[in-house]
């Protein structure tokens, strides 16, 4: 397959190699010389320098050639700007855009083949936004997955001693569950696949992978071991996309702090925030993080850009409290 990529960033890259491998034929544009030749020194494929948005640059990348257009830029516009040039001009069969402004995502329309002509629309930073989120809402999961629109769920847990089906064959979750419809697809013990069978022993430290309709995980869940207290407390570093997106999502089911060191940024979100206490500091502060209380909270997630000050930060508040923590 020819496959065009519009931005060689941290998506584009990743994209790159994970598709390189596949025998694909793939292109990549940007506007950054430096990080083209990063990219060219590692994989086996073609770089091209210049504006994505631009007809005479898709030219020269193939773009009348091309099976797949991944425009994933840092420019929401110019993403849609080419999915639309390559449509209308090119014909190209599948375009797929990264759209990073949740005010483009409101207006779903705005994809249609009468506009900008974006077959599927992907928000990394909304994606990883909801994926905390179920974390926090299920705090005894390890991993929770949605499909079909949200209605079904994919979740790990890990066993623990004294759990309900700990100890017992996997044939007992349905007779032991018999209004609840789920179905166990994996378990890793060791570190190691076992094959479920009907047969198969549940051990405390197995990590169970369980599909169930998205309204049953928490009852699911309290076989295999005992609930958590449920989170209320959530402080927040960094106030960027992501760290933005979260507080706006938690803030009127949970108590939400937090904490961005750019005092224009914190002025931003103070006014788009309606339920969340900004805080103007530095996430890795020990003194600030324990001026806010961070012994009393449940659940910290720093997301900041800086990963060095994320993993900072999670290992102060890891010291400093109870917190289960993301970064």
């Amino acid at each position: 397959m020819q496959i065009l990529i519009l931005g060689a960033g941290q998506v584009g890259s990743t994209v790159a190699e994970s598709l390189v491998g596949e025998n694909n034929d793939i292109t990549v544009v940007d506007t950054d010389v430096e990080k083209l030749r990063l990219l060219q020194d590692r994989f086996d494929l073609r770089t091209l320098v210049g504006n994505a948005s631009h007809p005479s640059v898709l030219e020269q990348a193939g773009i009348a050639d091309v099976d797949m257009l991944l425009a994933v830029t840092q420019s929401d516009e110019v993403n849609m700007v080419a999915c639309k040039l390559a449509a209308s001009l090119y014909n190209t069969p599948t375009k797929i855009a990264r759209i990073r402004a949740a005010n483009y995502l409101e207006h779903p329309e705005i994809f249609s083949t009468d506009n900008f002509c974006v077959d599927f629309s992907i928000c990394p930073e909304q994606i990883l936004t909801d994926y905390i989120n179920k974390l926090i809402e299920f705090p005894e999961a390890l991993q929770v997955l949605e499909f079909a629109s949200g209605k079904v769920s994919l979740v790990a847990v890990k066993a623990f001693e004294g759990g309900p089906l700990v100890g017992r064959e996997l044939r007992y979750l349905r007779t032991h569950m018999p209004h609840v419809d789920t179905r166990v697809a994996a378990i890793f013990r060791q570190d190691r696949p076992i094959a479920p069978e009907a047969s198969t022993v549940f051990k405390a430290g197995d990590e169970v992978f369980f599909i169930a309709a998205t309204e049953n995980i928490r009852t699911v869940l309290k076989e295999w071991r005992h609930m958590d207290k449920p989170a209320k407390r959530v402080m927040i570093v960094g106030g960027g996309n992501i760290g933005y997106r979260l507080a706006r999502a938690l803030e009127r089911d949970y108590q939400v702090k937090l904490i961005e060191h750019n005092k224009k940024a914190c002025e931003r979100l103070s006014a788009e925030l309606t339920h969340t206490l900004v805080l103007c500091g530095d996430g890795t502060d020990e003194n600030l993080l324990a001026s806010e209380h961070i012994a009393d909270v449940d659940v910290f997630c720093s997301l900041t850009n800086d990963d060095e000050n994320n993993i900072m930060s999670a290992l102060l508040a890891k010291k400093e409290g109870h917190a289960k923590y993301f970064h």
